[in-house]
């Protein structure tokens, strides 16, 4: 789609308005012409048993908060509100959340959360990659008949301003722009890496590169790849068209549309840390807990005095579905039975009787009983912990009951018997490591 003057106006109308102190969203008619659609239908394997019954965007995080809210509020927030959600792998309990949580947004108004699963439309195939769950959607796309496609991760925590990263993609005059976070060049291994020119155009792209280039005049650092595209939306429906025609092709945008498109069309890298939404002297915070470690450290680190994200932002507030529970409970105040919990998260719902928890971080429902203690653990959403069970840097499923008097984390090689214990000694349970019955997931 060519960059019309109007176009143009849009993205300086937008870059004026947030200018302004008073106005610090970057709303504009780019925005509401704009779709986002969220990629949510990976297993996200490495997070082992956490997976086996649910996707990884349905995966909890923070306390009450699902992964796949931080995208979907970036969306709201940025005011692109016509939104679609591209699901796939055991999706029953993240759409069950979608529909729960994400049903204000009034169709009236063109504004709307719309769950996309793999329905065979165009062939009889799943979803085969992530240009092809585009391709499988395009006559969704184009009956909203949007200006840009946002494309989505959903399994990413960060705060993100997607009407900036519009405003920029259209002042550069650009078919496709990749959202980059600055990662230390040797960390950038595991990442797609954008090598650019000193005007941010991509002139190559190397997907988990053993050497990765540096950023011009930065060379201790990488540009690393978010999974945050914008496409000119006649230029992504072409793209997506090309790439399925492509018999080798595995239809991702990773390993196929961008290499195929960095040296044929405009392609440019925006960084992260011009269209974060952060505390002036906060550093951009983006993560990815896509393993047993990242997962147990991004949860932990916000029991911190100041953690590295604000979740107590009420300019860029997370939205999420909220069951109605009691305040979370505190009882027994006796020498060696107290019930108290220090440097630590506690939710709804909870029953801290006579234990100690230091910390840690409790979903909903968790019921903690007398003598036992959680140290530096994160235990989801109705975990039972027995009396006098002790439970250090551990990580439990929903539902899982630990019996009385056992001993988690305590000693790796004991705990491998029955558990999975990661490369950072975290220790992941699941009910059916203790033998009990997987109990629903939420």
């Amino acid at each position: 789609m060519p960059v019309t003057p109007e176009n143009r106006e849009h993205a300086a109308a937008a870059i004026a308005m947030a200018e302004s102190a008073s106005n610090p969203r970057f709303v504009s008619q780019l925005t509401k012409n704009a779709f986002a659609l969220i990629l949510a239908g990976g297993r996200g394997s490495r997070l082992k048993q956490l997976t086996d019954w649910r996707a990884k965007p349905g995966l909890a995080f923070g306390g009450k908060f699902k992964i796949i809210d931080f995208a979907l509020s970036n969306c709201v927030n940025s005011g692109v509100r016509r939104i679609g959600v591209a699901t796939q792998y055991k999706s029953h309990s993240l759409i069950q959340h979608i529909q729960r949580g994400w049903s204000f947004l009034d169709g009236r108004f063109d504004e709307f959360v719309q769950l996309l699963p793999a329905q065979q439309r165009v062939e009889e195939a799943w979803y085969r990659g992530t240009a092809d769950a585009i391709f499988q959607n395009l006559d969704i796309l184009r009956e909203h008949a949007p200006e840009h496609v946002v494309v989505l991760a959903g399994d990413h925590i960060y705060k993100m301003d997607y009407g900036k990263l519009l405003a920029w993609h259209v002042s550069r005059q650009a078919d496709l722009t990749v959202a980059c976070v600055e990662v230390p060049r040797l960390e950038a291994r595991g990442f797609g890496v954008m090598h650019v020119d000193e005007n941010d155009r991509v002139t190559g792209f190397l997907e988990k590169p053993d050497d990765p280039p540096p950023i011009p005049g930065d060379p201790d650092h990488a540009l690393a790849s978010m999974g945050v595209y914008v496409f000119n939306a006649a230029f992504l429906y072409e793209q997506v068209i090309r790439d399925a025609d492509e018999p080798k092709s595995s239809h991702d945008f990773g390993n196929d549309i961008i290499p195929y498109v960095v040296p044929r069309y405009r392609v440019f890298a925006h960084r992260f840390a011009d269209s974060c939404v952060r505390e002036p002297g906060e550093a951009p915070y983006w993560r990815d807990v896509g393993t047993i470690d990242a997962f147990w450290e991004a949860n932990l680190e916000l029991t911190r005095v100041t953690p590295a994200l604000n979740m107590y932002d009420s300019h860029w507030p997370i939205w999420t579905y909220q069951e109605q529970l009691p305040p979370a409970k505190f009882v027994f105040d006796e020498v060696d039975r107290r019930g108290m919990a220090v440097d630590s998260l506690i939710s709804g719902g909870c029953i801290i009787s006579g234990s100690l928890v230091r910390g840690s971080l409790l979903y909903s429902g968790v019921h903690a009983h007398s003598y036992s203690s959680i140290e530096h653990s994160v235990l989801l959403s109705g975990v039972d912990v027995g009396r006098r069970a002790k439970l250090r840097r551990v990580i439990v499923d929903e539902g899982a009951r630990i019996p009385e008097g056992l001993v988690i984390g305590y000693d790796p090689e004991e705990d491998r018997r029955r558990f999975h214990v990661s490369e950072g000694g975290v220790t992941l349970v699941t009910a059916e490591m203790l033998g009990q019955q997987q109990r629903r997931v939420r």
